[in-house]
């Protein structure tokens, strides 16, 4: 495998689990720079988000403002913030991340409807990373219950790519006609497949790539493109049958703000998010933007495929946190010993071939 780029990677995750990345020069004492607190892999996103937006917004307000990014695990970082970590903006993977600030009195209740798009700028999913060509012949979701494969995937308790590969396991049987209680079965022998789960998306990337643990790595589209393109053709990306459409949302965090004296930028900082130039930048960096003709010039990197949205295995994203990741959820009860028999899962047709 070409380990070049996996190595200096590595190197940098060694230095700490939450990294922060400062936009700072000279000017950098003319005022409060804003801190983005995000998920795990949108480094290299907001890196370059945030030189645009730097620019651009000294052009036409006159005032320069620096940009700070914090990421790990979406519903870490989201606890981190509720912990005292003062966030001018966070962009996380889940909507319920978001709400519960929202609970905790940090991010207004009305966060969704302050921003276009419910505070939507890009949208993305779950796919399969596979090794070089795919000898394990992984193609579906049902390929990952067999018993010679070995998943990489990320904590559900920490990680929305660990939830939102569950959410999208689950979906996979209810879509294709089954049942909960043979999702549920699903879900038990796929994560008995799993040797270790990372605290993030990235962290289970470097499980993977660098340390070649695994057959097949469940992530975010985004990073698997990337990972794909770096390995220069070490791994390949497998899209399944059928997959979640994950909605990564973001906001100013309401309280922060005000103490900064900072809501301006912030809100200028996110609304930036919803331009041209920013949806550009989301689609070259393998996210789905919500700008319909834009996504459309992208179709060749980010193809048509089968989304099932959220409100097909629970009411909405809240309830889906409870009912899956809760401490009664099924989350918890598929990690405890079961006696029963095994239920038989839903054959799935798949489209690769």
């Amino acid at each position: 495998m070409n380990t070049k780029w996996l190595n200096a990677f590595a190197l940098a995750l060694v230095v700490v689990t939450v990294t922060l990345v400062g936009y700072k020069n000279v000017k950098s004492d003319k005022g409060h720079p804003l801190l983005n607190v995000s998920y795990d892999p949108t480094r290299e996103l907001y890196n370059e988000i945030n030189r645009q937006f730097i620019g651009k917004y000294e052009e036409e307000t006159g005032s320069w403002v620096g940009v700070e990014q914090s990421h790990g695990g979406s519903s870490h970082q989201a606890r981190a913030v509720i912990g005292g970590v003062a966030a001018d903006v966070v962009t996380l993977a889940l909507p319920s991340d978001i709400d519960l600030l929202v609970k905790h009195g940090l991010v207004g209740n009305d966060w969704q409807t302050r921003l276009p798009n419910q505070a939507q700028p890009y949208f993305s999913t779950i796919v399969f990373v596979v090794r070089k060509t795919n000898p394990k012949h992984i193609k579906d979701w049902p390929d990952l219950i067999r018993p010679d494969i070995s998943v990489i995937t990320p904590d559900p308790k920490t990680s929305g790519n660990g939830k939102l590969s569950l959410l999208a396991a689950w979906g996979s049987v209810i879509n294709h006609g089954g049942n909960e209680n043979q999702a549920r079965d699903f879900l038990r022998q796929l994560y008995s497949n799993v040797p270790v789960l990372g605290q993030g998306a990235r962290d289970s990337t470097t499980t993977f790539a660098l340390e070649g643990t695994g057959d097949v790595h469940l992530t975010w589209e985004n990073e698997a493109l990337r990972e794909a393109a770096e390995t220069k053709g070490d791994l390949e990306v497998v899209y399944p049958s059928v997959s979640i459409r994950a909605e990564p949302s973001v906001a100013w965090v309401d309280a922060n703000v005000a103490r900064h004296g900072s809501e301006a930028a912030a809100k200028a900082y996110l609304e930036f998010l919803f331009s041209d130039q920013a949806q550009e930048t989301f689609a070259n960096l393998g996210y789905r933007p919500s700008n319909a003709s834009i996504l459309l010039k992208h179709q060749l990197q980010l193809p048509n495929i089968n989304l099932f949205p959220i409100s097909l295995i629970a009411q909405d994203w809240n309830d889906a946190q409870t009912k899956f990741f809760g401490d009664d959820g099924v989350y918890e009860a598929i990690r405890q010993p079961d006696e029963q028999s095994r239920s038989v899962i839903p054959q799935i047709q798949s489209s690769q071939q």
